[in-house]
């Protein structure tokens, strides 16, 4: 690094986020873009202050941190010195989808960034952001088909991030590829899970746009080994030389607590599609509507997070996000040392705009209106005893509740139709198994992303893809030159 005491010199420094009673009022990203007027707000020259800050670490742990092995101090010094060119294709040699993780993914690069040890990390993800939206914006992405065919055909069920890095990997590499999707449009939960707010939508239609250039085909609205499918298993063995699961975690985890199956109490992937198509124009009213609601939504996580903003945007009248574990720390713990992910209290976007959050909370009931609704969530006060949670005798108290949204995680893959169709095995935990080079007990059929590793981070979605990628074009040609980043069993550092 050319400036290896520029961590010395400036302080670490992100864009403002637009202001709350303007941002609510629509579904459009909560950063101002550049060419909207946040040059003005985030200078170019502030961000390769910012990149100046990359110190020259010896070891660096940022790319421990990155599944994908992100070269993160060389790209933010091709960006201090204005190299932007270069810049992203450093970021492209390890990432297909920088567009996506610098948006979305919670940055586990910056919680093992050695200046992390002063809880004021290089800001990676924003310079990441900024060199491929530099990128798109000069016209450097262009897409990159195959010098030559292989004669085989790949079969991706999926076409969430696991499922796209693996398909355009593989296209690139040769190979015919087809990519099956379920929903009328490609992208998976980015496309109908992921709130606009966080990513707007033309950021994936122009990526897939390249794919399409380079040769991957699509197709939506189908439901691969369903009952009444246009393409039974059958079929998918027959015309294709490798499948590539990658299907997601998609069965959410449900509460069956008493009063469960009253009206207005909803899994959060039933919500959250209807907020995106609502963001999208497709619909004008959607069926599960918190406008004028009181919300209450049980699950502490990112996907809870993204139910408080959509409510927030669609006029709710209060969101309560309860969750069952203590509040985080302001600060990392004994327990949870750098360069492990820091544990600590965060602040979304969604976050800011208001609501309540609740922890150390559990839900006891659902409270009947009378009439078959919903009214109220009954919930208790809990503690930690002996590694179990107990109730607080006497913290008993209700919060008015016209719209439930669980967003407690998924427990695994959906079962019916493919994965049944195809015999492949399932573990306990609802996670189709496979070997080390990422196939399943059925040969030829490989597993990449949630599908396999359980519910996880787009970043490792991304990673898995890649290394699918790798696995499967070894078995069809005898080798491959695709990266494998990570192996099926690698975990993050914790």
């Amino acid at each position: 690094m050319a400036d290896s005491t520029g961590f010395l010199k400036y302080d670490r420094s992100t864009p403002p986020r637009r202001p709350v009673d303007v941002r609510i009022r629509d579904w459009k990203e909560v950063y101002l873009e550049r060419q909207a007027g946040g040059e003005d707000l985030f200078p170019s020259a502030t961000l390769r202050t910012q990149a100046a800050r990359c110190m020259d670490c010896g070891i660096p742990f940022c790319h421990h941190g990155c599944p994908l092995g992100n070269l993160i101090p060389e790209w933010n010094d091709l960006v201090r010195r204005d190299d932007w060119r270069e810049a992203i294709e450093r970021l492209h040699a390890t990432n297909n989808f920088p567009e996506f993780t610098g948006r979305l993914c919670p940055a586990p690069c910056e919680g093992s960034c050695v200046l992390n040890l002063t809880e004021a990390p290089v800001t990676i993800k924003q310079i990441e952001v900024e060199i491929i939206d530099r990128a798109f914006a000069e016209g450097w992405v262009t897409p990159q088909p195959p010098a030559e065919l292989s004669g085989k055909k790949v079969a991706v069920v999926g076409s969430g991030p696991a499922g796209l890095a693996a398909a355009q990997q593989l296209t690139r590499a040769g190979h015919e590829v087809t990519v099956f999707e379920r929903a009328d449009a490609v992208g998976g939960l980015m496309r109908y899970g992921i709130p606009e707010f966080k990513m707007e939508k033309r950021h994936l239609d122009r990526r897939l746009d390249q794919m399409r250039a380079e040769g991957t085909r699509f197709v939506t609205g189908v439901e691969v080994g369903a009952a009444g499918s246009d393409v039974t298993v059958e079929q998918l063995r027959a015309e294709f030389d490798a499948v590539v699961l990658s299907g997601g975690a998609t069965i959410g985890r449900d509460l069956p607590a008493p009063g469960r199956e009253l009206r207005g109490i909803h899994l959060a992937m039933e919500f959250l599609p209807y907020g995106n198509k609502q963001a999208l124009g497709e619909l004008d009213t959607p069926p599960i509507d918190a406008a004028g609601k009181h919300v209450v939504i049980i699950g502490g996580g990112d996907t809870g997070a993204d139910c408080l903003g959509t409510s927030h945007r669609q006029g709710a009248a209060s969101v309560a996000q309860l969750e069952i574990m203590p509040e985080p720390p302001s600060s990392r713990g004994p327990k949870n040392p750098w360069p492990t992910y820091p544990m600590i209290m965060r602040v979304s976007s969604a976050h800011e705009e208001g609501g309540d959050r609740v922890y150390a909370v559990n839900t006891e009931r659902f409270v009947d209106d009378g009439a078959g609704n919903v009214k109220a969530v009954l919930v208790h006060d809990v503690e930690m005893v002996d590694g179990k949670f107990q109730k607080v005798e006497g913290t008993e108290r209700e919060l008015p509740a016209d719209l439930v949204f669980l967003a407690m995680g998924f427990t695994g893959a959906q079962k019916e139709g493919l994965v049944e169709g195809l015999g492949v095995e399932v573990d306990g935990r609802g996670n189709v198994v496979r070997d080390a080079e990422f196939m399943s007990t059925v040969p030829g059929v490989f597993v990449a992303g949630d599908m396999g590793r359980g519910q996880s981070l787009i970043v490792w979605a991304i990673a898995e893809g890649r290394a699918a990628a790798g696995a499967v074009d070894t078995w069809l040609t005898g080798s491959s030159m695709l990266p494998r980043p990570i192996t099926p069993t690698a975990v993050a550092l914790r």
